[in-house]
């Protein structure tokens, strides 16, 4: 097993690399980066405080006569958008600023290099370290990722585990349209309504709308802080989860209904155990191998990609929303260095699924397997 585990690792480098190589030179090579967002917005700006001047009756300020030779309108010999008023030596230091400064292939191999010592350097837009951002930002996506598959698993595998057993009554029918109905519902969809009704919307005012803890947090006791920290989780974690339930559910039954059918299920009865004994002694184990050891991944799927617009909507500062964010403003430093995390943990926990393989059930062995 050990070996086992040597090679996967191994095969992270290689599969980290081929990931952070293919977006580099997609996101770099693509328009409109943070050179052209500086530049936008410093046009911006000169743009309003020209419109104030003229407003106030202050035309003169802006007359051809007063050195517009010296602001260099560039209309044509700029590779940049929007970069009218601004000459080459300002470009030259915005791009000096980004590091734009030095041929791709620079850019590329120093990124490599400082990846490897987990150097992400500093946000271009935000003026800090995007280590500090990202572990500032974790404990939200964590409190979703965390609460919403815990959940999500404790109601799916005890109601799947019901249906298996109840296969085609009518707690069976009933319990499969609520799960299917709930899972047509978009979650972004639902957390409105949530807000609607119980945020102060239109009707109730029982929860907060937005953030993980009060302003008042650190004057609270202990008690006081975990019960302001679940009072906050509540409508988010019920967002996320509302559609979760489906996939797991059936998961679970199907696995139970099809352990069930087999010849050491018909043996075991044959010997006189109770049903009971048979569902819990020896289905259990083989039926839930493959949902226990999917959690890691789980886990992953709804830290990165379902958190994204709940926090958005709630106003949770957690790392799906600073990845949009990040998007947004071509911030390339914050975009890397959250896809190089999230593709590194994605990996690891590939390796823990497999590891919780072997732990739920020893019989599995990769090292075998390979041989």
């Amino acid at each position: 097993m050990t070996a086992y585990i040597i090679r996967r690792l191994l095969l992270v480098i290689p599969t980290l690399w081929a990931i952070v190589t293919i977006n580099f030179f997609i996101i770099q090579l693509a328009p409109g980066g943070p050179v052209d967002q500086m530049i936008a917005n410093m046009q911006g700006n000169q743009a309003s405080l020209m419109d104030r001047f003229v407003g106030s009756g202050q035309q003169e300020l802006v007359s051809p006569s007063s050195g517009e030779s010296e602001r260099s309108s560039r209309t044509g010999d700029s590779a940049y958008r929007g970069a009218r008023g601004l000459t080459e030596a300002d470009i030259a230091a915005i791009e000096a600023r980004f590091g734009f400064d030095k041929p791709i292939h620079v850019r590329y191999v120093e990124m490599l290099w400082n990846y490897l010592r987990f150097d992400f350097g500093e946000s271009l837009f935000r003026g800090r370290s995007v280590v500090e951002l990202i572990v500032e930002r974790m404990p939200v996506s964590i409190s979703l990722g965390l609460w919403s598959t815990l959940i999500i698993y404790l109601v799916s595998i005890p109601l799947g585990i019901r249906k298996a057993v109840k296969h085609s009554t009518p707690f069976d029918v009933w319990t499969s349209s609520v799960i299917f109905a709930a899972n047509a519902i978009p979650s972004f969809l639902f957390a409105v309504l949530l807000i609607i009704l119980f945020a102060g919307g239109s009707y109730f005012d029982w929860f907060p709308l937005r953030g993980l803890v009060s302003n008042n947090w650190d004057e609270l006791s202990l008690l006081g802080k975990i019960g302001d920290y679940l009072w906050h989780m509540v409508l988010p974690v019920t967002a996320l989860v509302i559609g979760g339930f489906a996939g797991l559910t059936m998961l679970t039954k199907n696995s139970f209904l099809d352990e069930i059918h087999k010849q050491y299920v018909l043996t075991a009865r044959a010997k006189g155990c109770t049903e009971k004994k048979i569902l819990y002694g020896h289905v259990f184990r083989n039926a839930m191998l493959i949902i226990i050891a999917g959690f890691p991944a789980a886990f992953i799927s709804i830290f990165f990609t379902g958190a994204l617009l709940i926090e958005t909507i709630f106003s949770l500062d957690g790392l799906g929303l600073l990845g949009l964010e990040s998007v947004l403003q071509r911030d390339y430093p914050v975009i890397f260095s959250t896809l190089y995390v999230f593709t590194l943990l994605g990996l690891l926990m590939g390796i823990i699924s497999d590891l919780m393989y072997t732990w739920i059930d020893p019989r599995i062995d990769f090292e075998a397997r390979v041989g």
